[in-house]
């Protein structure tokens, strides 16, 4: 088949004002659809709090955040989950190990908090 023959087969070039309409209605369509939670996440980050406002804020200040004598958790990026596995679990500086006191789900629900508040998505 001829490339003549073939650019006849495609729908002629869609009017600018609709493809940039459709163009801001996809990307805020993406947008959403990546910034927003679950309802089970939204459980989670619900008892996540909990478990931070009971666990944490002394240290780690209201809200997640502090006055600088800690580290600033909402600086945590989505791959560090190990590294604050870790430093809960076994504490790190001047901060005691959560092992034995927090559970595996506590421990997640906590993250999924952090996470939600998090300066990097």
């Amino acid at each position: 088949m001829s490339l003549q023959a073939n650019r006849r087969k495609w729908p002629q070039r869609m009017p600018a004002g609709r493809a940039y309409g459709l163009a801001l209605i996809m990307s805020v369509a993406a947008i959403a659809h990546g910034w927003a939670a679950t309802g089970d996440d939204q459980a989670k980050i619900k008892a996540g709090e909990q478990v931070y406002n009971t666990y944490c804020e002394t240290c780690h200040g209201p809200d997640l955040v502090n006055g600088g004598q800690t580290f600033d958790l909402r600086r945590l990026r989505a791959d560090e989950r190990p590294r604050f596995e870790h430093s809960v679990l076994n504490g790190k500086n001047q901060m005691p190990p959560w092992k034995g006191v927090l559970d595996e789900e506590q421990i997640d629900q906590l993250w999924h908090y952090i996470r939600a508040h998090a300066y990097q998505k």
